[in-house]
């Protein structure tokens, strides 16, 4: 069968590149590369799957037959060939409805889904607007059914807000930042329709959208991937519209980490999310017993250990018998680094070679080189490196101390010793001078491997450990946003007794159905898709019975989320981006990058702490 089909006006092609291409790719020589080249001259009919590695020794061969992309098959069905061995579930055609009834249009044009149409809900708040985060699944999902129009009006539409003038109160935001959402007002008596975006100002907490820049850069390369068409890319407005995103990244300044600083909220994450480590039970002591004033302990323990409230009695206090241990989502989130990664990867290859796209790509690869390199080496642990942290001694001064960040042993919060297998790893929450978030977190893990931040190893380990521990990252349904669950005094303490970030609620440990997709990408690039299938069919048990909810709650992702929304969008299209993938892994190519040699540290597994 040929590789492109021309269905209802709309051209599905291949959405990899050609194998030779990927294998080729070394940072060192993007300067001397002139522009993006996607070959398409082979169909994924006349490849093998031992070519479609992807950069990872098993790659996908374990499948058995080989695919084509083919054309849409139907109306409500996703982009596959006639001899595709899978059988579709009844519930994509009920996905692809809700898909569709969820797409906002513009002046008649679509440009994008709405985050959740519940209408069983009460208040609407945020929830009727076009998220940029958000729309990424429905966009994949619809490029993969072969419709790139939305996609397109969509890149371009968020183009236009991105050169808005941005205030919060009266601070003014950097030209480069992208909205976290926008909203089409229709006026029925004049008949036209007008734009609201969102910057920040009208989120919880006012914090901007760091991710949705990335995501825009991201989406483009899977547009131009999945269509062959480099004209959008190559406009002259997408081409500033990158510049100015990854200029307010790759600026100068204090930063002595090439790793992204970046405030709490500022991705999906985004309520505050800080986590404490109570290393010890609460104790009554006499202030008279520690020779202290009750104002000097006071003030030792809001300066340490802030932000402790302590209950004063008259001369006794109720204080931690050891270190309160304290690290958030704030400071140099997994998540962001990896997407900034992405972004980074993506933008390499849709700058044009021109004098200002040539500077931001010097720029660029210098970046990479440092961020691969620190990302390996001190977000990485497994099962040695955890043994080695515990050991460790503190106060070290000099370029040869092997405690760089001056961890403090005892900060290491009891439950990772006994989550962390023998076999497998992952990339911790957070790293920062003398501290350290071992949480894990998913997306910042699986856009870790899609976008190769992780080695070859690093991306097995993160398999590993997902197998390993299967019953707390996934449960019943997939996947775990966050684990583990802060609870009672500590959740009191960091989220401000947050009522939606209760105990394995919403993003302290809830279960997001839109994870499927980026679960299931992991799995096919790291040629385990009986993984993927595995947490597929646990999805299909649920969703549609329980009509498509944003999250569920409990330890084993048992029960629909307190607060959770109905026909959540990105649940659906998740779902549909995952099914898709998994029947015709030539998807992959459009959201995964393959391993770059160049950027390999000559590190060891375990050892890279002692470099």
């Amino acid at each position: 069968m040929d590789g492109t089909k021309e269905t209802a006006g709309l051209k599905n092609v291949s959405s990899v590149c050609s194998i030779s291409e990927m294998d080729d790719f070394d940072l060192s020589r993007l300067l001397d590369k002139p522009k993006l080249n996607i070959e398409r001259q082979r169909s994924f009919d006349e490849r093998s799957f031992s070519e479609l590695s992807i950069g990872l020794g098993r790659g996908i061969d374990n499948f058995e037959t080989t695919y084509s992309p083919g054309g849409r098959s139907g109306f409500n069905t996703p982009a596959s060939s006639a001899r595709n061995s899978f059988e579709p579930h009844p519930m994509v055609a009920d996905a692809w409805e809700a898909l569709r009834r969820s797409t906002v249009f513009y002046r008649s044009q679509p440009v994008g889904t709405i985050a959740a149409y519940d209408h069983a809900s009460e208040e609407v708040l945020n929830y009727d607007q076009v998220f940029v985060r958000d729309f990424v699944p429905s966009a994949l999902a619809f490029l993969m059914n072969g419709e790139p129009e939305i996609v397109k009006h969509f890149l371009l539409k968020t183009l236009l807000l991105q050169g808005w003038e941005k205030r919060i109160d009266r601070f003014k935001l950097g030209e480069g930042a992208m909205p976290a959402s926008f909203k089409v007002l229709h006026d029925p008596i004049r008949k036209t329709d007008s734009l609201v975006a969102d910057f920040g100002e009208s989120a919880i907490g006012r914090v901007a959208p760091v991710d949705s820049g990335f995501w825009w850069i991201i989406l483009l390369r899977a547009y131009t991937k999945s269509t062959g068409d480099l004209s959008l890319a190559e406009r002259p407005e997408c081409q500033k519209g990158m510049r100015l995103i990854l200029m307010l990244c790759l600026s100068e300044g204090f930063d002595t980490f090439p790793t992204l600083l970046c405030a709490d909220g500022c991705s999906m994450i985004d309520r505050r999310m800080v986590r404490g480590e109570l290393l010890g039970e609460l104790q009554t002591i006499s202030v008279k017993e520690l020779n202290l004033t009750v104002y000097d302990l006071i003030w030792s323990i809001s300066v340490h250990l802030s932000p402790l409230r302590v209950l004063i009695s008259s001369s006794l206090l109720h204080v931690p018998s050891a270190l309160i241990y304290l690290q958030g989502i704030y400071g140099y989130p997994i998540e962001i680094q990896a997407l900034f990664f992405m972004a980074l990867r993506c933008a390499c290859s849709l700058l044009k070679h021109d004098e200002e796209g040539k500077e931001c790509i010097e720029k660029i690869v210098k970046r990479l080189h440092a961020l691969s390199y620190h990302m390996r080496s001190y977000f990485w642990l497994d099962f040695q490196q955890l043994n080695d942290i515990y050991r460790y001694k503190t106060e070290e001064y000099s370029h040869t101390a092997v405690n760089k960040f001056n961890v403090i042993p005892d900060s290491i919060p009891y439950w990772v010793f006994d989550f962390m297998p023998t076999r497998g790893g992952y990339f911790i929450g957070n790293v920062s001078p003398a501290r350290m978030d071992f949480r894990w977190f998913a997306l910042g893990n699986c856009i870790a491997i899609l976008s190769s931040l992780a080695t070859h190893e690093q991306a097995m380990a993160i398999m590993d450990l997902i197998e390993a521990r299967w019953e707390e990252l996934v449960g019943e349904m997939p996947l775990k946003i966050a684990y583990p669950a802060i609870e009672s005094h500590e959740w009191r303490i960091v989220t401000g007794c947050d009522p939606k970030n209760t105990r394995w609620s919403y993003h302290n440990g809830g279960s997001w159905p839109v994870l499927l997709w980026l679960l299931t990408a992991a799995c096919i690039k790291t040629g385990r898709p009986q993984i993927a299938r595995k947490a597929i069919d646990l999805a299909e048990s649920r969703l549609l019975k329980d009509g498509w909810p944003e999250y569920y709650d409990g330890k084993l992702g048992r029960y629909i989320g307190k607060q959770a929304r109905k026909y959540q969008t990105w649940s659906i299209a998740g779902y549909l981006v995952a099914k898709m993938m998994l029947e015709d892994p030539s998807h992959l190519g459009m959201i995964s990058l393959e391993e770059d040699r160049q950027m390999n540290p000559v590190l060891k597994r375990s050892s890279s702490w002692t470099c």
